[in-house]
């Protein structure tokens, strides 16, 4: 038997949400798991670049053992119904850029887990989904409208259980995403980060939070210009993605921007805006990261309101 899963690419954060907003984006990796004829081999994994739009993409340090987050995702799945995984080989598909913020892994994590739940008659629902998922990841942000598509506000309980909202994503604000042609791991995204902030910076969050959710329900183009700030993470990791302070500086001066924010851990950047001079937008940002040698990839997308789907299962 043989099953593939697509799964679409993520942005995270989006300002204030940190950890806990997040958006499904029309990218998509594909992972097959099937299982083999000959005993002994043990599960199977292999990493294949299924876009090569932005040169090579770095896939070589993505493990392909046991220290694989794809091999730990069906291994927790298998150990919920008592089983060990054998006899499995698992393709990875990669058309998400790795390390670009736009949750590759979570990507592979959520496309192994609804492959492997496949095979073995869908022991897990979506609950079990979302808080297995959540585990090996650390936090929803990204796992969750990678399962369920759309615009997702989510919260990871104390018992693992996740919690979450869709919100519907104004059909008049154009997302462009900014890719770099270098990496940025989310390990040292998160090294820069303090382990305690002030809490006058929680608060400002907790405001800029309330209002992004409001004026997404309301379509309140200077409510969403007001709310994309934040103090939790952008500020510490404006440095490591080079450019990035004059390309927001630029923008700020174009009326239709309503914000330019880091997506998920970078190092790719979202400019939200209304849908009219994104030539002139784009063109910014490719003078700007030109200026430092970097080169990129500029997509204009729309909310991909489809979580991951199965699109093969074989007999």
């Amino acid at each position: 038997m043989k099953v593939s899963v697509k799964v679409p690419a993520t942005t995270a954060n989006l300002g204030p949400g940190f950890d806990c907003a997040g958006m499904a984006l029309p990218l998509y990796n594909i992972v097959t798991i099937e299982e083999t004829v000959l005993p002994g081999t043990g599960v199977e994994i292999n990493v294949i670049q299924g876009n090569d739009s932005i040169e090579e993409l770095s896939l070589d340090h993505i493990p392909v053992d046991e220290n694989s987050i794809v091999y730990k995702a069906v291994e927790l799945l298998y150990n919920m119904i008592g089983q060990s995984p054998s006899e499995l080989k698992i393709t990875i598909q990669s058309n998400i850029p790795v390390a670009r913020g736009l949750g590759s892994s979570s990507s592979v994590i959520v496309g192994a887990l609804i492959a492997a739940n496949e095979l073995l008659g869908r022991p897990a629902d979506e609950v079990a989904l979302l808080s297995i998922a959540c585990e090996i990841e650390g936090h929803p942000d990204n796992i969750t409208p990678a399962i369920v598509g759309g615009l997702v506000i989510s919260s990871q309980e104390d018992d693992g259980s996740v919690i979450y909202r869709k919100l519907e994503w104004p059909q008049e604000w154009a997302i462009t995403v900014c890719i770099p042609d270098f990496e940025l791991s989310t390990d040292i995204a998160r090294s820069v980060l303090p382990s305690e902030v002030p809490i006058h910076d929680a608060i400002f969050n907790a405001k800029h939070l309330a209002m992004f959710v409001e004026a997404i329900n309301s379509k309140d183009v200077e409510l969403m210009k007001w709310s994309l700030q934040d103090k939790l993470h952008q500020p510490y990791r404006t440095k490591l993605i080079p450019g990035l302070e004059e390309i927001q500086s630029k923008l700020r001066h174009f009326e239709n921007v309503l914000g330019c924010v880091i997506s998920g851990a970078g190092s790719s950047i979202l400019i939200i805006s209304q849908k009219n001079n994104l030539d002139n937008l784009k063109d910014i940002v490719r003078e700007i990261w030109a200026n430092q040698n970097i080169k990129c990839e500029i997509k204009t997308l729309s909310v991909e309101n489809n979580g991951a789907q199965i699109v093969t299962n074989e007999d």
